[in-house]
């Protein structure tokens, strides 16, 4: 088995675990057992800090199931992939909701947040097909979806509605401002035309 076959094993363990403990509480040991594995496959390869490293990542993976249509804004397109992220947050609502409170009362969960949030952003951007070269900064694209990301995850925390109604219209709402403030989420990806002239030498 891998180290990210472990991890992930390990990710998902402690996810069901959260379901009625504390993040910060849970051990190794405790994790091991849960995902049928045992703290000798973790040695050398992955620790507690690792697996909460981790969480994040396969919440992000969600997005990776999103498709490009062309046709589509950037903005309708990064909507999509962030959502799916949530979606895959919501099938594990209480374990991921014990991690989000540990990821911003901790210290070490502070740091991991703000690198993480980067990372996220970043990957939205690549699923909903813009990570190529743009006009904007990356750096202000990165901290303007980022924020986004965040202002969305705080309205799904508070979720009532099994259609993610609130999450929905709180991201919808930040990728407008965007939309109006920066205007990158405005444009489409062009299609390249057979007939498209070449550019002078």
């Amino acid at each position: 088995m891998t180290r990210d076959e472990i991890i992930e094993k390990g990710v998902h363990a402690a996810l069901k675990l959260a379901e009625t403990r504390k993040w910060g509480e849970l051990t190794l040991a405790e994790i091991a057992e849960e995902a049928g594995l045992s703290l000798k496959d973790f040695h050398g390869l992955a620790d507690k800090d690792d697996l909460s490293a981790a969480v994040e990542h396969i919440f992000d993976a969600g997005m990776s199931e999103g498709s490009i249509d062309p046709d589509e804004t950037a903005r309708t397109r990064l909507f999509d992939v962030i959502m799916l992220r949530f979606e895959a947050m919501e099938e594990v609502r209480d374990g991921a909701m014990s991690y989000l409170r540990w990821r911003d009362w901790s210290f070490d969960g502070l740091a991991l947040r703000l690198k993480a949030r980067a990372e996220t952003a970043k990957w939205a951007l690549t699923c909903a097909g813009l990570d190529g070269s743009s006009q904007i900064p990356r750096g202000v694209q990165l901290a303007s979806l980022g924020w986004a990301i965040a202002q969305a995850e705080r309205a799904w925390r508070q979720e009532t509605s099994e259609d993610l109604s609130r999450t929905m219209a709180a991201l919808d709402a930040e990728l407008i401002k965007i939309e109006e403030r920066v205007g990158w989420l405005k444009k489409r990806r062009k299609r390249k035309s057979k007939s498209d002239p070449e550019p002078d030498q």
